[in-house]
């Protein structure tokens, strides 16, 4: 039995939720009483309330996030149908904003909306103690970082053995991207470096070796940046993953030195470019320098061993299909490990609805309100980049078939190259999910022998190559008559690294790519 039950929905089990982490350690004497529970989303909402409701508590405090609120929506209604003296309480992104035209928060007995650290504790003390608070609505309040328990104690040996650490050495961003719920902070405010350090230093000696920092710009002050990095490099060994989201144009001489000195599988850098189109940007007040993004990206992938993801967005206003070609084409010549194609979704509170109109942006209303339509790109070309993403990750970003997508891709306008193999799969399969490894690969080798007249035995030669490799233990019809193709086990997985797979194929593929061009120039001939 529990008093009070902190809970979310996570999009999987490997995310650990900081968000109730922090919740908890700042629950003062309440904490003994509050217990966290949490689910994912492929769970029965019938089977949450079921362990919610054996642990007898008062109080129920939900993280609603864009990714959770349906089916937090169904676990609350359940609730509240069930136990209605129960109090439910919401706190999140998700209802922290438009609040009067959500049925979560109707469902629910109170929303904290934005900092719920001291707020959350606050209520739970006026519900068990009283006098309970009239509002139904409460705004949560910000306090100075330094007074703020770490939540870094609340991860259990199970996590760290297990899942993915979220950490965070400062909040908020001082830019103003008006797709994003960051934009509404004023600045970026910095956890105390020498606490923060400590805290991670007691994770790493407890077992922690994977850490993904929720940070939006790491990069931001270069002296905590630096520090940050000089402890992970003096903890090397071959388990430890560290992750960053930067800013694409700020990597100084200093920060270069200390990234070059991270050997392969150990770092990875998140990198939003959105778009590389400067009407755009300024539409909605994204400030880039494009050439020093550009060269950033290029240092990154030539002369460091880190992985970088880059960003990008379709469907942000005045973007056409052929200014987001052009700014994919850019970013694909960079060549970072994976290029992960995003559409707009209007996250409830953003600026970006103040083009709304002007632009004729049109939003799905449920969520994730991912855009359908706007001025410039019309339905049927917001599905088709829609698909592409999809595939682009089975077929890119897996990191699976290099060869042969450096065949698909050719020289140069890679979009479109894409866009077309992307438009056949959909046209002959009608599906963008449950596609098979095996099917995959007999569909693109059938497009490169059929629509695009590749040479077969070329084109075979980089298949079989590629499936060999990837480990995988079908036999696609493609490969009919080929001796064994199971290649070895990954050289990454041989050590024990907890690397994620596909980034582990992408460091095993980067000499692959490199001979590309060669085996191109043989097919063309």
């Amino acid at each position: 039995m529990s008093d009070i039950v902190l809970a979310t929905l996570n999009a999987k089990y490997i995310h650990a939720s900081l968000g109730l982490r922090c919740l908890r350690a700042n629950m003062g004497e309440l904490r003994e009483r509050t217990r966290l529970c949490e689910f994912t989303i492929a769970q029965k909402p019938v089977d949450i309330v079921e362990r919610l409701l054996a642990l007898q508590p008062r109080i129920v405090g939900f993280g609603v996030y864009i990714w959770n609120v349906v089916e937090t929506t169904q676990v609350v209604r359940l609730l509240k149908a069930l136990r209605p003296q129960l109090v439910v309480v919401l706190g999140g992104p998700e209802v922290s904003h438009e609040t009067d035209g959500q049925e979560i928060c109707r469902l629910a007995d109170h929303v904290v909306t934005g900092w719920g650290d001291v707020s959350f504790p606050e209520l739970c003390r006026a519900l068990l103690h009283g006098p309970r608070p009239l509002m139904k609505v409460i705004a949560g309040r910000q306090p100075p970082l330094q007074d703020l328990a770490l939540p870094y104690d609340e991860y259990t040996d199970e996590d760290l053995a297990h899942r993915l650490l979220y950490v965070e050495a400062s909040r908020g961003c001082p830019f103003k991207c008006e797709f994003c719920l960051s934009s509404l902070d004023k600045t970026a405010w910095a956890f105390e470096l020498d606490r923060f350090l400590a805290a991670m230093a007691r994770l790493h000696e407890r077992g922690a070796r994977n850490f993904k920092f929720v940070d939006r710009t790491f990069n931001l002050k270069i002296e905590a940046s630096a520090r940050i990095l000089e402890f992970f490099l003096a903890r090397l060994d071959e388990r430890l993953f560290v992750h960053f989201e930067v800013v694409p144009d700020h990597l100084p001489e200093r920060l270069k030195q200390l990234i070059a000195r991270f050997p392969a599988g150990t770092l990875q850098f998140e990198v939003g470019i959105q778009s590389f189109d400067a009407e755009v940007q300024a539409r909605i007040s994204r400030r880039q320098d494009n050439a020093r993004t550009a060269e950033n990206l290029q240092w990154l992938v030539q002369r460091s061993q880190a992985h970088v993801h880059a960003d990008l967005i379709f469907g942000l206003p005045g973007e056409t299909l052929e200014s987001f070609a052009a700014g994919f084409d850019r970013l694909a010549a960079l060549a970072p490990h994976e290029i992960q194609v995003g559409v707009l979704k209007r996250l409830r509170g953003t600026p970006i609805v103040r083009h709304t109109e002007a632009h004729g942006m049109v939003y799905d209303p449920v969520p994730p309100y991912a855009i359908l339509q706007t001025g410039t790109a019309d339905f049927a070309t917001v599905q088709r980049v829609s698909r592409f993403a999809r595939y682009w990750d089975l077929v890119a970003n897996a990191g699976r078939l290099p060869r042969t997508l450096a065949l698909l891709l050719g020289e140069a306008r890679h979009f479109e190259r894409f866009l077309a193999f992307s438009d056949h799969l959909w046209a002959s399969t009608g599906k963008t999910h449950q596609i098979g490894f095996e099917p995959l690969v007999d569909a693109l080798h059938d497009y490169l022998c059929g629509p695009l007249r590749l040479p077969a035995d070329g084109v075979r030669q980089a298949v079989e190559q590629d499936y060999r490799a990837s480990g995988a233990r079908g036999k696609p019809r493609c490969l009919a008559g080929a001796s064994t193709l199971h290649g070895p086990a990954s050289r990454h997985r041989e050590a024990g690294k907890p690397l994620a797979e596909r980034q582990g194929r992408h460091l095993a593929a980067q000499q692959t790519v490199q001979a590309a061009p060669a085996h191109q120039e043989t097919l063309d001939s």
